[in-house]
């Protein structure tokens, strides 16, 4: 790759750029990043530890604090370090490296949230079939699918963008490696890389987006026509609306970024887009979890106040 290329380093021009703010996006990103490591953490920690949580449900709810976590540290850390040198270099080894992580863990997420909707439908309108259906070996298969599909795709875009040629500038108007603006800095075609990234990263956004929106609108209706015991419909609606929220705050900033033209949106407000859901997300998912879900919930208790 070295030798492919005459730029060794990149400048991220990102949020660092902000004049007189440093200090103060600094405390900020770190209390945000520290969160995410201690929610994410926990639910971990308590799903593992606690025997009534062993189910498809929280198991899928596990994949996704450890994606979280793995998420926010592909590019915060380095965002914190340049914010207290003020000078945020990324090596060209490296800023590659930020790119298939980031796109990696990113498409895992979408897609696991997909499976997570699929979990609840089979919960909620074939409750019979529930452990036939959802077995462990099945748990297991569509988890790692999940993370299967994201590490290949990710693994597309950086080979693809590994064979540009940098000769030229080698400041990114980003906080991180981000695509649309590194390909950009090309001295060769890029044209096949944002088409690739409109059409393969734009269905893995949108596809799992469109299931999960009509499975959710299968579970309504058929809780509304079919089940007649309100405590059923309350508990049934808690979950599926904590994992709805889940999904419209991820989906609907990555849909903004990648399904438009590569040259539609302003780099502000896609770094703005990009934060929502690679720095604020990972933060309120723990949060949206257990404060709407009573077994978790009572669990943390259990753990955190027990005297035994």
């Amino acid at each position: 790759m070295d030798n492919q290329t005459e730029v060794r380093k990149f400048i991220l021009l990102g949020l660092s750029n902000v004049q007189g703010l440093q200090k103060f996006l600094f405390m900020l990103f770190l209390l945000l990043y520290v969160s995410t490591l201690l929610g994410n953490m926990a639910i971990m920690i308590v799903v593992a530890c606690e025997p009534r949580l062993h189910t498809p449900m929280y198991f899928f709810l596990c994949n996704l604090s450890c994606l979280d976590i793995f998420f926010s540290t592909v590019t915060v850390p380095k965002m914190l370090a340049g914010f207290l040198s003020g000078h945020q270099g990324i090596s060209y080894t490296g800023c590659l490296s930020q790119l298939h992580f980031f796109y990696f863990v990113g498409s895992s997420e979408a897609l696991l949230l997909a499976v997570m909707a699929y979990d609840r439908f089979v919960a909620i309108c074939n409750p019979l079939r529930y452990t036939l259906i959802m077995r462990p070996r099945a748990c297991l298969l569509l988890a790692a699918a999940a993370w299967t599909i994201g590490f290949l795709h990710a693994l597309m875009h950086a080979v693809m963008t590994s064979r540009l040629h940098f000769c030229g500038p080698n400041h990114i108007h980003h906080f991180f490696c981000e695509i649309k603006p590194l390909v950009r800095l090309a001295c060769n075609n890029s044209q096949l890389n944002l088409s690739l990234l409109n059409i393969i990263t734009g269905s893995i956004a949108t596809g799992p987006f469109v299931f999960t929106l009509f499975s959710y609108l299968y579970i309504f209706s058929f809780l509304r026509l079919k089940v007649q015991s309100k405590e059923g419909r309350r508990k049934a609606f808690s979950t599926c609306i904590s994992h709805l929220t889940v999904v419209a705050l991820l989906y609907v900033p990555v849909i903004f970024n990648y399904v438009p033209p590569s040259s539609g949106n302003s780099p502000s407000w896609t770094m703005i887009a990009t934060l929502m859901y690679n720095v604020v997300t990972p933060v309120l998912n723990p949060l949206i979890y257990t404060l709407r879900n009573v077994e978790v919930k009572h669990a943390l208790k259990r753990r955190l106040f027990s005297r035994e």
